[in-house]
């Protein structure tokens, strides 16, 4: 499974936060890890410099083969946190397509 992510320029972007961003991602669809081809996380600023709560926007899109792509969002103040919640959205979503794939 590939995993990329991408940054607007008001989101700190750096080898070591992608990586832990990434980790996150990767442990939370552990389960789904043969089935899935590319997982790509979008992380924006939804206020930029203006501030506010729950400005940071998660988008995921996880393209499982033989199946069309599942796309899901997260708001939250902390992309961390936006990037677990876009996750934990993302088995659900997976857990209902994939299952009702085999019925």
């Amino acid at each position: 499974m590939f995993v990329q992510i991408n940054t607007d320029n008001q989101i700190k972007s750096d080898a070591e936060s992608n990586e832990r961003l990434e980790e996150r991602v990767r442990a939370k669809l552990k389960r789904f890890e043969q089935r899935l081809t590319h997982v790509e996380l979008h992380v924006s600023d939804v206020n930029g410099q203006k501030g506010g709560d729950a400005d940071k926007r998660v988008s995921l899109e996880a393209r499982p083969t033989g199946h069309e792509p599942i796309a899901v969002h997260a708001e939250a103040t902390r992309v961390e946190t936006a990037v677990t919640q876009a996750a934990d959205k993302a088995v659900r979503a997976l857990e209902h397509a994939l299952e009702r794939g085999r019925h």
